[in-house]
């Protein structure tokens, strides 16, 4: 099999997923050709949209065997109308069905019945919980494609992958389809993941649980993109956007680690005033940018903007004053909703905006510093935030690898000992790819801080700093003395994931792991 720039062997063409592209490095490949366009449709009737169901929402739209329909995940674990809308798909016995919703988290679980009973025969997009485990064992038929949230749009502009129907999950509509999602019961804050949804698919559908007069405002998503709506009981529950992944840690060990890793930004020479920052969801992340926040106060430093997923640490930072504005794609605790809805200096940001590399310039390319968390990181400074060292497929990519691309530095906090089987993150070879190395500039563990050799200029600017500057083999050396030794991991020869760079180049596979 042909090997890509990271060494990993990839088959020339994969069933279920077609010819693979090997991933040349970043920023390597030019893009041809012109965007894919949605049809051209003209309005009837002309006065509302409403219709009675879904189940008749389905009809109108022509859903059928073997089509593709999408979702957003802005309610995260408190989701509701993916699983409403496929039980109603699949009484309608239709099968066959590609289902590419922006992410999934186990509370869609459910989908793993309609793929055991043919309804959906391919999942498109992060695998959070039980879907990852369900993937993992060999239960869905092709293999799931994983993109990151910038991957994902550049996809659908491309036309890799073609949305028939959208079914949008909307937190305040009125009767001509005009959507936000910072007013109503069901507020989830920004849609950004569901804007491309909306532009690019054959037929839009906004479901809603808070019907206004027309017009609903802010207008987010636009009349102009959708086709018909339909009111239900309930679309979701905020209260279950915030999970364990979205709250700062309060584990002192990881604490520490979000204290180096703040000390060390502290230390850089862009840490001044205009700088610019994305924290990813995981505890750590948050963490750092509490110590970073506290740091600016103490020395007068203004962000000029900072990129969400946001969370009550980050709205904290503007009502502070230490950041100007906060763009914000996804909302991930309801303090973010409450700050987007009532301060107009936070601003909601599609994810064509915020990371789609064919476009001609997004949010990400513009930040200093990127602080993202990781499940392995390899010597070749490789992360992987997909899989476990068991292979099991748990985990999405976000924006991971679209930060990591476009930051000046991009720093990953992880402890060099994990969990109570004592296994380190810090690896020769990461089990799965999916952030690839020459993206990622700095490393911070509780035991050290390791810069990648390709940025000399760090490696000179912290020469003579007494933060505790290491190689990443010195770290990987003393986690294999302090960390169990797990056996080499064996897999079946079926492919179960395909994992897109942001380019739609192949990073890596995921082989489904042997029971």
């Amino acid at each position: 099999m042909p090997v890509n720039t990271l060494g990993r062997e990839l088959p020339d063409e994969i069933p279920g997923y077609g010819p693979v592209r090997p991933y040349n490095g970043q920023d390597v490949e030019t893009p041809t050709g012109t965007r894919h366009a949605p049809p051209l449709k003209v309005c009837h009737p002309r006065r509302d949209k409403l219709l009675a169901s879904i189940d008749e929402a389905i009809e109108r739209t022509g859903l059928a065997d073997g089509m593709t329909v999408t979702f957003h995940h802005h309610f995260r674990d408190g989701d509701i109308l993916l699983n409403m809308v496929l039980d109603r798909i699949a009484r309608k016995g239709i099968k066959g069905l590609t289902v590419a919703p922006s992410a999934f988290f186990p509370v869609h679980e459910p989908i793993l019945d309609h793929v055991r009973s043919g309804v959906v025969t391919r999942l498109v997009g992060s695998c959070n919980g039980p879907v990852g485990a369900g993937v993992s064992k060999g239960i869905v038929p092709n293999p799931v494609v994983l993109r990151s949230h910038g991957g994902r749009v550049r996809a659908v502009h491309d036309g890799e992958l073609h949305i028939d129907v959208a079914f949008i999950a909307a937190p305040e509509c009125d009767p001509y389809g005009n959507v936000n999602g910072v007013n109503g019961p069901s507020a989830c804050g920004p849609l950004g993941c569901a804007d491309i949804d909306a532009r690019y698919a054959d037929w839009v559908v906004a479901v809603t649980d808070n019907l206004v007069p027309y017009p609903a405002t802010p207008i987010v998503i636009s009349q102009t993109f959708v086709d018909y709506v339909v009111q239900v009981d309930v679309i979701g529950d905020p209260k279950k956007i915030v999970s364990g992944t979205t709250s700062i840690t309060t584990d002192p060990l990881k604490l520490s680690i979000a204290k180096l890793a703040a000390d060390f930004i502290q230390e850089h020479p862009l840490f001044r005033d205009g700088v610019s920052f994305q924290a990813g969801s995981g505890g750590m992340s948050l963490a750092a940018m509490d110590y970073i926040n506290a740091a600016m106060k103490k020395r007068k430093i203004t962000a000029d903007y900072i990129v969400g997923g946001t969370t009550r640490v980050i709205v904290e930072m503007l009502r502070d004053g230490t950041t100007k504005k906060v763009l914000d794609g996804q909302a991930f605790d309801t303090a973010a909703i409450d700050s987007l809805r009532d301060n107009p200096c936070h601003v909601e940001i599609p994810v064509d905006f915020y990371a789609n590399v064919h476009n001609r310039g997004n949010v990400v390319d513009l930040l200093d510093f990127g602080i993202l968390g990781a499940t392995e990181v390899d010597l070749d400074f490789n992360v992987n935030v997909v899989t476990h060292s068991d292979g099991m497929l748990l985990h999405g990519i976000g924006g991971h690898q679209d930060v990591a691309s476009g930051a000046d530095t991009t720093i990953i906090t992880v402890p060099l000992v994990r969990g109570r089987r004592r296994i380190t993150p810090i690896v020769n070879r990461v089990t799965t790819v999916s952030t690839p190395g020459e993206t990622v500039d700095v490393v911070v563990t509780d035991r050290g801080i390791a810069i990648n050799p390709r940025r000399h200029d760090l490696i000179e600017h912290y020469r003579h700093s007494k933060l505790p500057i290491v190689k990443i083999d010195e770290l990987h050396h003393i986690a294999l003395e302090e960390a169990n030794t797990l056996p080499p991991l064996a897999t079946t020869d079926r492919i179960i994931a395909v994992v897109e760079n942001r380019d739609g180049t192949v990073l890596d596979v995921v082989w489904q792991p042997v029971e």
